[in-house]
């Protein structure tokens, strides 16, 4: 973990650093934003500790135009909710008060570090994968991940990596898909102070920034094919050129690469360099969907269901066994992604001792959520009766009296107001697409019902 402390804060920040690096981080401090800037562009970091008098709401802006995709904690002295609420609305994924607590420094790296590498398996089939992984880890071979999106690829590269001689240099991902295309060459490569227009300083590309561990170039197969032969060399080579620089820079890294696309299709159709394939593919890992590791459902779904319930502060639930069963029922075309958000939905909206088979709606074939009214709606692998009755008491809690688009819609208004009114993080953890979100807000505000507007949780008008 490389987290970057911002700020002085009379000397709070450096015992806060004290704690973060007696639990295993590597700290780096910087006095402001500009320095903090510029030290992301030169060495990188993993997470940002910012004292919350230096601007949140400026900061997150700028590290998003110049792609730097990292969580910031806010943290100030003394517990005042508006300030911990102004550094959230912000951008700030959490408040830690100071005098810094060392358990609550320690539950922050932990819970960043877990949102991005827990790899929970129980299946036979997944079993066998990460067995694999296991044994390819320790050597310095490129794996190529492949698997249908949501599968949890990246989870998969996390884990070689941590099994890997690397394990304790950067784990450095970068998206080739949500980049574009005329930035992702300085975004790999870096650029020199001047190389093009807003290039207003040099900055190390992911490469160099990676330097000693392991590069995880993530959805591969959508990077441009002219981009592809400058990459093949960097990793013949173990060489870069930064956009606008004069003599190339070595690097030691270990490549990992993802694809939800048949790469071997893709260099028929002359999409994907043959070369550029064979040197990415020396190892392949194929990460199966969730329908194929039916086991995995109820381990993810118990472990999502304990996640949430610390996120949301409320109670935690166990699964019944007709929630279970409903949920193995499903196809999960979204995958592990979609679980997650299946299970955040069920977690906000449960009732009683555990998570029933109403609380778990999913989508239907055109993106509207829909509840099944009873379990006869939901088969049952073992065919037995017990499986298929509904459970009347679930329902009754808070449910009956209520139509399925009664119980949507308050859902939905819940859980945007949870997000503080944001469309985006509301649809993700809905499981619905932001076009679907709309157009049910603008219904909603067409019947006269109050939604939540962004950056709040009140009622105002129009979506």
């Amino acid at each position: 973990m490389r987290l970057l402390i911002v700020g002085t804060l009379d000397g709070q920040l450096g015992a806060a650093s004290k704690i973060a690096m007696d639990r295993g981080a590597q700290v780096t401090h910087a006095p402001d934003i500009e320095a903090a800037l510029t030290i992301l562009r030169t060495r990188g970091a993993d997470l940002l500790m910012v004292e919350v008098s230096l601007d949140i709401p400026t900061l997150i802006p700028r590290l998003m135009a110049e792609h730097f995709s990292l969580p910031v904690v806010a943290c100030g002295i003394g517990t005042d909710p508006q300030i911990a609420a102004a550094a959230v609305r912000g951008g700030a994924k959490e408040y830690i008060p100071l005098p810094p607590d060392a358990e609550l420094i320690a539950a922050v790296l932990e819970a960043v570090s877990e949102d991005s590498q827990q790899f929970i398996y129980r299946d036979a089939v997944m079993k066998e994968v990460a067995a694999l992984a296991e044994r390819v880890a320790p050597s310095e071979a490129s794996v190529l991940i492949t698997g249908e999106s949501g599968t949890g690829k990246e989870v998969m590269a996390r884990f070689v990596h941590e099994k890997s001689h690397r394990a304790k240099k950067p784990f450095v991902a970068v998206n080739c898909a949500a980049i574009p295309e005329n930035l992702l060459e300085s975004e790999l490569f870096g650029h020199e102070k001047g190389a093009f227009t807003g290039a207003v300083a040099r900055r190390i590309g992911k490469f160099e920034e990676a330097n000693g561990g392991t590069l995880l170039l993530d959805e591969i197969s959508e990077m441009d094919v002219r981009l592809q032969a400058k990459l093949l060399r960097a990793i013949q080579e173990r060489q870069v050129d930064r956009v606008g620089g004069s003599k190339p820079v070595n690097v030691d890294i270990r490549i990992i690469a993802t694809s939800n696309r048949n790469l071997q299709d893709a260099v028929k159709e002359g999409e994907f360099r043959e070369d550029l394939f064979f040197r990415l593919n020396v190892f392949n890992l194929r990460v199966p969907p969730l329908r194929e590791r039916p086991a995995d459902i109820a381990a993810l779904a118990a472990f999502f269901a304990d996640k949430y319930a610390d996120v949301n502060q409320v109670e935690k639930r166990p699964l019944s066994n007709e929630a279970l069963v409903a949920l193995k029922a499903h196809a999960w075309p979204g995958n592990v992604r979609e679980l997650e958000n299946a299970m955040h939905r069920s977690v906000l909206l449960a009732s009683g001792p555990d998570i029933g088979v109403g609380a778990i709606m999913l989508p239907d074939a055109k993106g509207n959520l829909s509840m099944p009214s009873t379990l006869s709606e939901v088969s049952s692998p073992s065919g037995g009766e017990d499986a298929a009755l509904a459970s009347d008491e679930e329902v009754q809690a808070g449910l009956v009296g209520k139509t399925v688009a009664e119980v949507e819609r308050d859902l939905i208004i819940d859980t945007l107001k949870h997000c503080l009114g944001n469309r985006t993080h509301a649809a993700n953890i809905l499981g619905i697409s932001i076009r679907t979100l709309r157009n049910k807000l603008n219904q909603y505000n067409s019947e006269g019902v109050p939604v939540p507007q962004p950056g709040d949780t009140g009622q105002r008008a129009p979506v």
